[in-house]
């Protein structure tokens, strides 16, 4: 996931982009004498809320770590996978226990395909990464 900063962080990007997109959708300022003073009165109020949510993620690190999930595939000869486990499929699942992660933080470099035990690793928060316990086991067959 690309990232250009925090809020009240100041970052260096192409103009076009900044004046055809970041500033007009309100994401960005530019760097002016009048913007940094104004951004240098909200810091503390941004230290204060960067602070919060990474107590928030802290906290939910803490119960990501207990947290498991079984997934039933479809397996072949050899017991590989017909299909793979991504990471939309984690985000399903753990919405299903009730827990609401944005599927582009779970960490998979390259979907599950194969049977077996899988520590997944989450990005909560920059610095905060979390993880879980994949079960991938054989679809029962009827």
């Amino acid at each position: 996931m690309h990232e250009l900063g925090l809020e009240g962080d100041i970052v260096d990007v192409a103009k076009g982009y900044a004046r055809n997109y970041l500033i007009p959708k309100g994401i960005a300022l530019e760097a002016n004498e009048q913007n940094i003073k104004l951004m240098e009165t909200k810091q503390k109020k941004i230290e204060a809320k960067r602070f919060e949510a990474k107590e928030e993620a802290e906290k939910i690190k803490e119960r990501m770590a207990e947290v498991e999930i079984t997934i039933s595939q479809k397996v072949g000869e050899e017991d590989k996978l017909y299909g793979s486990v991504t990471s939309m499929d984690i985000a399903s699942h753990l919405e299903k226990q009730g827990i609401s992660i944005d599927r582009r933080k779970i960490v998979l470099d390259k979907p599950i395909k194969t049977l077996g035990e899988f520590e997944v690793p989450i990005k909560l928060y920059p610095e905060v990464i979390g993880s879980i316990k994949v079960f991938v086991i054989p679809e029962e067959q009827s």
